[in-house]
């Protein structure tokens, strides 16, 4: 079953982390500051929804590379879904193209802080790291053959670059529900 994403109040602060990542690193919320923008993205390897437009997610940040600093999160419970391990999110980042961070938040309190419920879930912070634009990639799905463009997150970052704010049309980003573990579930 699908989910919508939870729409955070424009304006929010990024929260902090500090996870680690599938290549044995670490990456924090320091480490991304000073870009003109910073793109946290919720995904996981399993859902056929990130699949339809994991490619794109990659050439996206590939062409905002050096403009746009992105990182992606995977906070699914790895116990029951397995393919959401570190060893396949490589291989995804892999197959995928993506030059950027895949960190896994195994606690989930990373998830929560951002008020995360899918993937994808993408949520655009400005500058001074204030949410600018939490929203769909682009009109792809699973059941339909639209081209995977990028085109809402692509004029939001442009805008946000430019210094004007994110086009207010912002339609919720649609997935699968983060697999939260038992009874760590959203309140």
């Amino acid at each position: 079953m699908a989910v919508s994403s939870f729409m955070v109040p424009l304006g929010s602060p990024a929260p902090e982390f500090d996870l680690p990542a599938v290549d044995g690193t670490r990456v924090s919320l320091t480490d991304l500051k000073g870009a003109s923008a910073t793109l946290v993205i919720f995904l996981s390897n399993h859902c056929p929804y990130v699949r339809r437009i994991e490619e794109g997610i990659g050439a996206l940040a590939s062409d905002y590379a050096g403009r746009v600093a992105t990182v992606a999160i995977c906070s699914n419970d790895v116990a029951n879904y397995p393919d959401d391990g570190a060893a396949r999110l490589a291989e995804q980042a892999a197959r995928a193209g993506f030059t950027f961070p895949y960190l896994v938040d195994e606690s989930q309190e990373v998830a929560h802080a951002y008020r995360a419920a899918c993937t994808p879930d993408f949520f655009l912070y400005d500058g001074d790291l204030r949410l600018a634009y939490r929203g769909e990639f682009d009109d792809a799905r699973p059941s339909n053959q639209v081209p995977v463009t990028g085109s809402s997150l692509r004029r939001a970052i442009d805008a946000v670059l430019a210094g004007q704010e994110a086009p207010g049309d912002q339609a919720p980003s649609l997935g699968c529900g983060i697999k939260w573990k038992p009874g760590n579930e959203p309140a």
